[in-house]
């Protein structure tokens, strides 16, 4: 099968959760004999064109255009898609099916769709009124309506989560046939070839220090102003810990200064940027990874968590509720709720037994469910599906 993706983010460029999801899935797809062709933005210091193991990258800069703001940035990105796409259909020929993620590669994906009569498939990674808890002015409401749109005209949408499933319903007015429900997995390799290395945790934490570890972008509906108020419940319980942050976003300096206001500055550490190398080191030495979102439509990053073998804390919401079974394979503490989370870690800090019981049975839930062997054939048998339907219908 010849597919084709059109996504605005593939490693190196990681905005959010979508570039190791494409990238994942890509790989699986194109291991088991598909042809898997990514087309996506180029980051500085990539090559435009690439084999990535088993994946074919294809890069595009944006037009040297100077935009007046964000959409009209994706505007230029979406012609630049295009052409690149168009060009590669002309010279090696067309594609089976059309894979777009999220609204930003919309306008390109829905052309060619409409110009060579390949099937589209979107998938739906969050929506705009989720991020927002609503619509709340002239911006939202049109990456809203594009998001309606890629939905309208793809054959099928997927979605992550139960919780996606009834919110592209209730936003998009989907009917339930069109929504397809396969969860993101995590690569089960990942941290193979790391190992505890504690001179490389000394960077972080004293060697008494159990580290409670927060990755993600620094932004609102990821919660971790809500883990900083959590922090001086936990520090109270049990002093010898340490709360790592990694990550960057608009919400850096205000969560610098909310912990120095509230005295724990020196309990809490910022990396900023960290790089996939040092994460995974760093996964290897942590002692809980809490996730203490908002909003989270799926939750990829309890499932690194998991399968790093580290005990987890996410917050009771969305679709990274369906994950972990409280108390089972993980903790969950009320979203929103600083008093909940610190309890969820005092929890596991303090008894280290059941800790390393959920660890266990999260990393067999992990390896059982949330594989990409396993969620890749089901990809393959929905794209199946749509080719075989497609080939029925007058275009």
């Amino acid at each position: 099968m010849r597919i084709l993706m059109l996504s605005w983010e593939y490693p190196p460029r990681i905005v959010g959760g979508i570039s190791r999801v494409v990238h994942d899935l890509a790989q699986k797809l194109g291991e088991k004999g598909n042809e898997v062709h990514i087309v996506t933005c180029l980051e500085h210091n990539t090559p435009e064109e690439e084999k990535d193991k088993h994946v074919y990258v294809h890069r595009v800069r944006s037009y040297e255009i100077a935009a007046n703001n964000f959409i009209g940035w994706v505007m230029h990105l979406n012609f630049a898609l295009l052409q690149r796409c168009i060009r590669l259909i002309n010279t090696e020929g067309p594609f089976d099916i059309i894979h777009a993620h999220d609204w930003i590669v919309a306008y390109a994906s829905i052309v060619l769709k409409k110009s060579f009569s390949a099937p589209l498939v979107a998938t739906i990674h969050a929506t705009e009124w989720g991020r927002n808890w609503g619509i709340h002015n002239e911006e939202q409401k049109y990456i809203s309506s594009v998001e309606w749109w890629l939905t309208y005209e793809a054959w099928k949408v997927i979605v992550n989560s139960e919780y996606m499933n009834n919110e592209v319903k209730q936003v998009f007015q989907l009917p339930s046939d069109k929504i397809k429900v396969i969860p993101n997995g995590v690569d089960l390799k990942k941290f193979d070839s790391y190992a505890y290395n504690e001179e490389f945790r000394r960077n972080f934490a004293l060697d008494s220090e159990k580290i409670i570890f927060f990755v993600g972008r620094l932004v609102n509906e990821k919660g971790a102003h809500i883990l900083l108020e959590a922090m001086p419940k936990i520090i109270a319980n049990f002093n010898n810990t340490k709360l790592v942050i990694a990550g960057k976003g608009p919400q850096l300096e205000y969560l610098k200064e909310k912990a120095l206001i509230s005295g724990i500055s020196h309990k809490v550490f910022f990396t900023g940027y960290i790089s996939d190398d040092n994460l995974s080191k760093l996964y290897k030495c942590i002692d809980v990874s809490v996730t203490p979102s908002l909003y989270e439509p799926f939750g990829i990053v309890a499932l690194e968590g998991m399968v790093a073998n580290v005990p987890v804390v996410v917050s009771d919401t969305g679709g990274i509720r369906e994950i972990v079974e409280h108390g089972v394979d993980g903790m969950k503490a009320y979203a929103g709720n600083s008093n909940s989370l610190a309890d969820s870690i005092l929890e596991i800090l303090c008894s280290p037994k059941k800790a390393q019981e959920m660890k266990e049975n999260a990393l067999e839930k992990v390896k059982r469910i949330y594989n990409w062997d396993v969620i890749s054939d089901i990809v393959l048998k929905a794209y199946e599906d749509i080719i075989g339907e497609s080939l029925m219908q007058k275009w």
